[in-house]
């Protein structure tokens, strides 16, 4: 089987080592991946780096969130590119299924397959009501996409969509004595992310607990860096370290005791789970997906509003809590991963699924042999 992957970004968020996360067990399953992606970055020299062909296809940048003319502008000259792409990939190596693993590209795949190709949409993060909604809904009804979906808090399309949640590898769980204190953020930074909130709080529990070390670890990708040079200035005179991007979270979370998403938006957040699988605790604001992952005061703990004094106050209870009951939550965290957060479950339920919806597509249409077979194109 042929999968075409595409995707909006070449950098590495969340959503993209998710993506990367599936190549093994596309090769497993002797099966062939394309992807077409945007210009250069970490994310195109991964795939090509493990033999996946990459074609580029334009997609942006645009600004997060509400989006300005010169954005739309932009979308309009870049859709007839990638439609023009997509074609191309299609009539040279027509794949048995598209990948879409963002709804920036849902208009293209739209206009450039239609129907003719079995088409999967993976659903990371909310996408905006109104016209951005309108639209991404209009498309999926018309290629009749299978949607997978990383928590229920992102599939509001109304059409039946599998949820999926993230998975992680093992990262090493080790128990914690909860006696010092090095708490820390990781992921993109952004104002949705929380960093801003989280230094707010850092410098409260500075005065309470000066022992205490804060950590941010992550990188603007996909933004301006004018929210990144907000965070340092903010984070002046406090014992806070900028780690920058780093592909090792292992290792990062190993010198963690407590990581805090003070995201105002989230998916589901990857990090999460892959701070059970490590024994970190976990501390976050209740919002999106995080409740459907972590479980107040059984799996980590969840602030009881959305600011910058509900997360320091939060954090103060949880450095005040017994060590023995913060350990239990660790491994009950542990164990919740080792149930429901494994990579090895995440791979087998997404090409699971992948197959399900070839398979689906070609019944419909009375038919096994349901493509124009040509040998791949490299």
């Amino acid at each position: 089987m042929r999968i075409l992957f595409l995707d909006q970004f070449s950098e590495m968020g969340g959503a993209q080592r998710g993506l990367l996360d599936l190549l093994p067990a596309i090769e497993d399953r002797g099966w062939f991946a394309q992807a077409a992606l945007p210009g250069d970055g970490p994310l195109v020299d991964q795939f090509r780096s493990r033999g996946v062909d990459v074609v580029e296809i334009p997609c942006g940048p645009y600004e997060s969130g509400a989006k300005s003319a010169a954005d739309l502008l932009r979308f309009s000259r870049d859709l007839r590119k990638q439609v023009q792409v997509i074609r191309q990939i299609v009539a040279r190596n027509w794949p048995d299924l598209v990948y879409v693993n963002g709804p920036r590209l849902l208009p293209a795949a739209r206009f450039a397959i239609g129907r003719r190709v079995p088409v999967m949409f993976h659903a990371h993060s909310h996408i905006p009501d109104g016209a951005q909604m309108q639209l991404a809904r209009w498309c999926l009804q018309r290629m009749a996409a299978r949607i997978v979906a990383c928590s229920m808090s992102v599939a509001p399309l109304g059409l039946s969509e599998t949820v999926i949640p993230n998975g992680s590898p093992d990262l090493g769980y080790r128990e914690r004595a909860f006696n010092t204190w090095r708490i820390g953020v990781i992921g993109r930074i952004s104002p949705e992310k929380g960093q801003s909130e989280f230094v707010d709080a850092a410098a409260v529990l500075h005065r309470q607990f000066p022992q205490a070390r804060f950590v941010i670890c992550g990188a603007p990708l996909f933004a301006v860096p004018g929210y990144y040079n907000q965070v340092r200035k903010e984070a002046e005179r406090l014992p806070v370290d900028f780690l920058g991007w780093r592909e090792d979270i292992d290792s990062v979370l190993a010198e963690l005791d407590l990581l805090v998403v003070p995201s105002k938006q989230e998916g589901m957040g990857r990090v999460l789970v892959e701070a059970f699988s490590a024994g970190v605790l976990v501390v976050a604001f209740p919002v999106g997906g995080i409740p459907e992952v972590v479980t107040d005061e059984e799996t980590g703990f969840l602030t009881k509003g959305v600011t910058s004094e509900a997360l320091a106050q939060r954090i103060r209870e949880i450095i005040a809590t017994d060590p023995r009951k913060l350990r239990k939550i660790a491994a009950n965290a542990r164990c919740a991963w080792e149930r429901s957060y494994t990579l090895d479950a995440y791979r087998s339920k997404i090409t699971d699924l992948m197959q399900q919806t070839v398979s689906d597509w070609t019944a419909e249409r009375g038919t096994t042999e349901p493509l124009q077979r040509k040998s791949p194109q490299r």
